[in-house]
């Protein structure tokens, strides 16, 4: 997979939106989503390797990797969040793109509090 192939499949959903668009919105924002949709799985295998890469890297440094599933839905939740985002954004309905991405930020947020204060107990741990 290489971004030329994900930047064409962009290119090429983007210019068949606008023209479905003027047939009928509703459909031009399904082809706005089945095309989020067909990139994301493509680099979906990224992610994995990335996964495997940490998991490697984890075991070479004996450390803990209670952290990294935490890390990970937070990108996801990031991704998701930016991806409702764009779609209500394409619709026309920049409110509650708004409003989903304070959502998201609100989950990462709530989600991220263990790991800063594993952190800080870490930092407290370690200070005399």
């Amino acid at each position: 997979m290489d971004i030329i192939q994900i930047v064409g499949i962009g290119i090429i959903s983007a210019i068949l939106a606008i023209v479905v668009k003027r047939i009928g919105l509703e459909m031009g924002i399904m082809v706005s989503i089945a095309a989020g949709i067909l990139i994301f799985f493509m680099v979906l295998p990224y992610l994995a390797d990335a996964l495997g890469v940490l998991n490697a890297l984890s075991s070479n440094i004996n450390t803990s990797m209670e952290h990294i599933p935490t890390i990970f839905r937070i990108l996801g939740v990031a991704y998701i969040a930016e991806f409702g985002s764009q779609i209500c954004k394409d619709a026309g309905e920049g409110a509650i793109a708004s409003k989903i991405e304070l959502g998201g930020k609100v989950i990462i947020m709530m989600m991220a509090t263990p790991i800063i204060v594993s952190f800080l107990n870490l930092i407290i741990t370690l200070t005399p």
